[in-house]
């Protein structure tokens, strides 16, 4: 059987590179493209994203991925945001109180985090609920990598959300219907991270 197709898209921000090979160890079919008919076409639909909310939803619409995303979590079709990957997919983000809207395919906004130490760098444990597929098989002592200064802390209305803590509770994880994110990078996150990508590829077939 075919492996499932996995557009990786490039609008300028994300770590492509890593993100490619942890995705085609998963068990990927992966492209690298900034093609809209490639990413409306794929099995899975992957956004990366690095550094400000702002940058990164910028690029986002020049693109036109922001119109895409919301076509294929509308039609059930899956996405997958990664960090600042993640952060756009929410409603909207504050970074130095300057509002920038996000995509919107999930309720809630995207604040800097509370804590004596920022950002938020390293590795971290998650909770995650019963029932979240992008976890199964990950018992609760793994531990996951992240970088990042802000985070959305609410979840969604009819979500399912894992957890993690740096000077408070923010969104690690979260799952509704299609879409799909994680604010810590998996594909820096060893064997547990690997697991949690192959999860998600394999719920594509």
């Amino acid at each position: 059987m075919a492996s499932p197709t996995v557009a990786l898209f490039d609008y300028g921000s994300g770590n492509l590179r890593s993100a490619f090979r942890a995705l085609e160890r998963a068990g990927g079919d992966v492209e690298l493209t900034g093609d809209l008919d490639t990413a409306r076409r794929a099995d899975g639909l992957v956004v990366p994203g690095v550094g400000a909310f702002a940058a990164c939803m910028a690029g986002v619409a020049e693109h036109g991925l922001d119109a895409v995303i919301r076509e294929r979590a509308a039609a059930g079709a899956p996405v997958l945001g990664i960090c600042v990957g993640e952060q756009v997919l929410f409603a909207e983000g504050v970074e130095h109180g300057v509002e920038t809207e996000g995509v919107g395919v999930l309720e809630g906004r995207v604040d800097r985090l509370e804590a004596d130490r920022i950002p938020h760098m390293g590795w971290n444990t998650v909770e995650a609920p019963e029932g979240m597929r992008l976890f199964a098989g990950i018992g609760p002592a793994e531990r996951f990598y992240f970088v990042h200064s802000y985070a959305a802390k609410t979840a969604p209305p009819g979500a399912l959300v894992a957890t993690c803590t740096h000077g408070g509770p923010f969104i690690a994880a979260v799952e509704r219907g299609a879409v799909s994110a994680t604010q810590f990078h998996p594909e820096k996150s060893g064997d547990a991270g690997r697991v949690l990508l192959t999860n998600w590829i394999e719920d594509l077939t």
